[in-house]
């Protein structure tokens, strides 16, 4: 499905002024993973929660994210990505003041105590095993996101909510 240019205009009004009238702004999630079906999954999921979803495809792509704007309620890193591990993403995260409070979930294949301590040690809230079902991803997310505030400020009558949305990152 695609969206005309006068419905991407409208929706682009409506977060704009809901923006600026103290409505809640989409969380906004960055997923990292290289097995498209972990983003595909949480682009569903922000579809039916009201989240903005950012994926990206590898570590390094989102180390960029990061960097460029951090401004995301969570992120879900795969342990094993190509140029960035998901842990190494965490620690750099946690040496960033302005990252630092963003709650993070790993996702993995491999499940070993070794493994699980040591993403908890860097500094994830949540670790969840591969294969895990939507429902499990989903309430995750859920706790990540409600751990910390949303960004709101005063509203005005008569606006509607935004639409929630998601990016493919290039």
């Amino acid at each position: 499905m695609s969206l005309s240019n006068s419905q991407v205009t409208s929706n682009l009004r409506i977060v704009s002024a809901a923006t600026a009238h103290g409505m809640r702004e989409p969380a906004r999630v960055l997923v990292a993973d290289n097995d498209p079906t972990t983003g595909r999954r949480l682009i569903s999921i922000g579809d039916k929660e009201g989240y903005h979803v950012v994926t990206v495809e590898d570590g390094r792509e989102a180390y960029r994210m990061l960097k460029q704007n951090g401004d995301f309620r969570a992120v879900v890193f795969d342990m094993t990505m190509p140029h960035l591990e998901g842990v190494e993403i965490v620690r750099y995260m946690k040496s960033e003041k302005r990252l630092m409070r963003i709650p993070i979930v790993i996702v993995a294949g491999e499940h070993g105590l070794k493994l699980i301590t040591e993403c908890f040690a860097a500094g994830a809230l949540a670790f969840l095993p591969k294969p895990f079902t939507t429902e499990q991803l989903r309430r995750t997310l859920s706790m990540a996101i409600s751990s910390q505030p949303a960004k709101t400020v005063e509203r005005e009558p008569g606006i509607e909510a935004p639409q929630a949305s998601t990016t493919k990152a290039s």
